[in-house]
């Protein structure tokens, strides 16, 4: 009796057991956990949300920060979860018309109804505050955090470093593939879009459970399942900030269209790249600024052309020292043999002038280089023939892209018997076009960074570098840097045709057409050059390197329709100088187009550029431009 008794008093207490257990799991589930019991009871979806990935960053070679990310609050949509006729409700709230929010609508719809399209970019907190009070009449509409570039305030770097834009549909069919939607924003112009594969990192993607009526209702497993995204690839860049933001002032203040260039003869590192007039990248940051987008459009000067890798002139007297190696390689001119360069040439019953027609007297090489003797050169190209003129233009690069990391580089247009050929017919042309080729003229083309790179070459004693802009990166997912390998050559020129050169480069500077690129302490080799205009007046170049001894930095400066690259381009290459080589940086009032001009070749002011009527030493070219002058001078034939 003892024993059923007993058993009877365990089994009773088991059962006691069993069910005060379940009474207290179905009390925290009804009581204390009823809210998320709730939700999930009344979910029937889960939702993925993409989380853009901030963009890599740019850093210059000093560690400065020159592009960064900032927060940007966005609204997207969700098409298959949004009322349509919400949707002039929510168009008040954010300000835009009711049409453009529902073409944007529409458009998410077509590509990925479950997929939130973005809406409206770069909300202020009022806004957002105001939005998030109305959500819940809202189902599909959601509030992100996204990403846009902060800037330097010192500089614009708007060729350089370039915009986003939003993805059209034709890139978009294109890139489907590697993960972009509509809502997405892409590298547009400079290094944005030439390193968009390194910079725009990985989308990461959260999970949502949701209602039928669209609420949020909890992350879907803890989000456990959430991926994280990952920050695009650092970029560290060969720009010295300092520097680029002296170029762009440079350029500015001579209210004109230009283009400078700097290097570093070492590697080929670009130190300075600044094309005029530029913009501010804000005006792509976020959201597009329609007015600021409209007055760029409208331009007659075309800000959004690049022409530090796009504009294509003839360099003028700056291309007479590759006919002086050609010459001296090829053995058809000692650089001793002196010239009178009486200030005319006559070929084919035709003159051409020399220094307006006063000529330079007896000049051999390293003084023809010095003065910019049209005359000596006339003649030297004759002795050297088109093939090696040709083929010494091609040696340095001419003719064909550098290989720069930008988009949009031309190759301009170095002229050559086939060339020639192909255009006129063959034994169609003759070589009085030799007479403009000879300085610098006629059909040739070259570009800014083509003139840089040319520079660094003369400055390093041959080494051709491929010029580029950034150094390597930092893989985010290992934290390694890594670096970029490019390309180079040692040209087949001796180190004496080099020096004959850097001879009369340094008299440029010194007493010949450069005097103005003059820096105290610091001796620098230069060469003016002209590039004709039949449209206007002609365009300044001027390329320098220095120190002479140990070439630090190379450059090539652009300013159109300034004249002569003497008093305006010159100048602007001695304060780049000064400021990279001593750390000297000019006052405002120094700067070009400043009120008062100066002619004494020592001072440390920069002059206006010069009216047509201005009297210089540069030799001007001998075609239709010189015709406007002098008007016994005919074209070349």
């Amino acid at each position: 009796m003892d024993k059923i008794q007993r058993s009877t008093t365990l089994v009773s207490l088991f059962v006691v057991a069993v069910f005060s257990v379940l009474f207290a799991r179905l009390f925290y589930l009804q009581v204390l956990n009823y809210q998320q019991l709730g939700s999930i009871s009344t979910t029937n979806s889960i939702r993925r949300v993409w989380v853009q990935p901030p963009r890599g960053r740019m850093i210059d070679k000093k560690g400065v920060v020159l592009v960064d990310n900032q927060p940007l609050y966005t609204v997207k949509v969700i098409p298959s979860e949004f009322k349509k006729e919400r949707t002039g409700y929510l168009a008040w709230l954010l300000k835009i018309e009711k049409a453009e929010l529902a073409d944007k609508i529409s458009k998410g719809y077509e590509f990925n109804r479950f997929s939130a399209v973005t809406v409206s970019r770069n909300l202020d907190g009022v806004d957002v505050a105001r939005l998030s009070e109305n959500l819940w009449q809202l189902p599909g509409v959601l509030i992100e955090t996204d990403n846009k570039r902060k800037y330097s305030d010192s500089l614009n770097g708007s060729h350089l470093f370039g915009y986003l834009r939003a993805i059209s549909k034709a890139k978009l069919e294109e890139f489907a593939e590697q993960g972009y939607t509509p809502d997405d924003k892409i590298g547009f112009s400079g290094l944005e879009k030439y390193y968009e594969e390194r910079l725009r990192g990985q989308k990461g993607a959260r999970f949502e459970m949701i209602t039928p009526l669209g609420k949020f209702a909890g992350k879907y497993n803890y989000g456990n399942s959430d991926i994280a995204a990952v920050r695009g690839d650092d970029l560290y860049l060969s720009i010295d900030g300092g520097l680029q933001q002296l170029a762009e002032q440079l350029l500015r203040k001579t209210g004109r269209s230009g283009a400078v260039v700097a290097i570093d003869p070492s590697t080929g590192g670009i130190l300075a790249l600044a094309s005029a007039p530029d913009y501010s990248l804000n005006i792509f940051n976020g959201s597009t600024d329609s007015k600021g987008w409209s007055d760029i459009l409208t331009s007659p000067q075309k800000p959004l052309f690049n022409r530090t890798v796009q504009a294509v002139y003839p360099p003028g007297s700056i291309y007479k020292m590759i006919l002086a190696m050609a010459a001296l390689e090829e053995k058809r001119m000692d650089p001793a043999t002196k010239i009178l360069d009486s200030g005319v040439f006559i070929y084919g019953g035709r003159r051409f002038l020399s220094n307006e027609g006063k000529g330079h007297g007896v000049v051999d090489m390293r003084e023809a280089i010095t003065v910019s003797s049209n005359v000596y050169f006339y003649n030297l190209i004759f002795k050297v023939g088109l093939d090696n003129w040709t083929k010494y233009g091609s040696m340095f690069g001419f003719g064909t892209k550098t290989g720069i990391d930008l988009p949009g580089e031309r190759a301009g247009l170095l002229p050559s018997i086939e060339y020639y050929n192909n255009r006129y017919g063959k034994n169609r042309w003759t070589k009085g076009y030799l007479v403009s080729l000879a300085i610098g003229q006629g059909e040739l083309g070259t570009t800014p960074v083509q003139l840089a790179a040319y520079a660094a070459a003369l400055a390093n004693n041959g080494t051709l570098f491929q010029p580029h802009i950034v150094n390597g990166y930092r893989d985010t997912a290992t934290g390694r840097y890594i670096p970029f390998t490019f390309a180079k050559q040692q040209l087949p020129v001796t180190a004496e045709t080099y020096g004959i050169i850097r001879d009369g480069m340094k008299g440029v500077v010194l007493r010949g057409t450069g005097t103005l690129a003059k820096v105290p302490g610091v001796e620098i080799a230069g060469k003016t050059g002209t590039a004709q205009n039949p449209h206007g007046q002609d365009h300044a170049w001027f390329i320098a390197y220095a120190p002479v001894d140990n070439p630090k930095i190379a450059m090539a400066v652009l300013v159109e329709n300034a004249g002569f690259g003497g008093t305006i381009s010159a100048p602007i290459a001695r304060e780049l100088i000064k400021y990279y080589i001593k750390g000297e940086k000019p006052p405002v009032s120094a700067l070009p187009g400043s009120p008062k001009a100066e002619t004494d070749s020592t001072s440390e002011t920069l002059p206006d550029v010069p009216s047509d009527n201005t009297v210089t030493n540069e030799t001007p070219p001998p075609a239709a431009e010189s015709s406007k002058k002098n008007s016994d001078v005919v074209p070349a034939e």
